[in-house]
């Protein structure tokens, strides 16, 4: 018997809608898209979902119940994941409440624990990992997850809240960035950072295995840079050659928001939360002397999927 299921990631700056078919033989994608909603911005760092936030969800989240009663998704059968912004805001449950009385959606908040999991099990699904010790990194808005792993088991994984929305508010007084401005984000990293240098350490990554967001448009950038085209649309995961990487890096530091937004893979919703970004990129592939970078466009939703479709 096929049923259908709608699984929803309302990150800090994207909310994302994935509806798929579940029968006997497995799971077929039906529908896919991912929306801006910036839930973080002008709220986050002072731990408050704003009312213009609310509204901008709202707006995302009636189009997603849309296309959910289009697919005759039913209510029981939709799972929405709270992550970063709405698990720290000190009105995530008001935010919540409303969420639900407006859309019938209702909002599971995960803990950062959790969301690495999730994001560990799309990634493996998207990624031939192998028995090589990779590193993990998912730049969301909000939180950074790493997970140290390879395609068997999980060594080590925690969530911190260093996200490109809180990293933006609270180091880019300038565009483009200033160079006083990236060191004290480069100590930043440095001080946060502790418990992963401590895990690096032990397990030693070789590959670094960049989730959604940010590497998805420096996947653009490269595919508009070498071939002039957008990647193929069910592109699951592919290499990042470091020098590509690094061309990206240049160009996205020394430009400013409208000469970034000229950039060939560029998207709006990205274009400023990309510097402090490649900045975190950048200080890990020095740190930890990684010097291979892949990319996987599957991250939590899908990582819900196969955990659900596993059990």
């Amino acid at each position: 018997m096929a049923s259908r299921l709608g699984i929803i990631d309302l990150g800090t700056n994207t909310f994302h809608l994935l509806i798929v078919e579940k029968t006997a033989d497995g799971t077929t994608p039906l529908f896919r898209i991912s929306r801006p909603a910036r839930i973080g911005k002008g709220g986050i760092n002072q731990r408050v979902i704003t009312e213009e936030a609310t509204q901008r969800a709202l707006g995302v989240l009636h189009s997603f119940r849309e296309k959910l009663d289009e697919y005759q998704v039913s209510t029981d059968h939709t799972f929405a994941f709270g992550t970063s912004a709405i698990r720290n805001a000190d009105n995530s449950a008001d935010f919540c409440n409303t969420i639900l009385r407006e859309t019938g959606i209702r909002i599971t908040v995960i803990n950062g624990d959790e969301e690495a999991r999730y994001i560990y099990h799309g990634v493996r699904s998207a990624v031939d990992l192998g028995s090589a010790t990779s590193l993990i990194v998912d730049i969301g808005g909000g939180s950074v997850e790493f997970i140290i792993c390879n395609s068997r088991q999980i060594f080590w994984k925690q969530s911190f809240e260093i996200g490109g929305q809180r990293l933006l508010e609270r180091f880019m007084h300038t565009d483009p960035l200033h160079e006083s401005d990236r060191k004290r984000l480069y100590n930043y990293f440095d001080e946060q950072l502790i418990p992963l240098a401590n895990a690096v350490h032990q397990y030693a990554p070789s590959v670094l295995v960049g989730s959604s967001g940010t590497f998805d448009t420096l996947v653009d950038m490269d595919y508009q840079h070498r071939t002039g085209q957008w990647p193929p649309q069910n592109l699951k995961g592919c290499d990042l050659p470091l020098a590509e990487f690094y061309r990206s890096y240049e160009l996205l530091l020394t430009r400013n928001h409208d000469e970034r937004m000229a950039l060939p893979g560029m998207i709006e919703l990205r274009v400023d939360m990309i510097v402090v970004a490649v900045c975190l990129i950048d200080y890990l592939l020095r740190t930890y002397g990684i010097r291979e970078i892949q990319v996987s466009t599957y991250s939590l939703k899908e990582g819900v999927l196969a955990v659900m479709t596993e059990e």
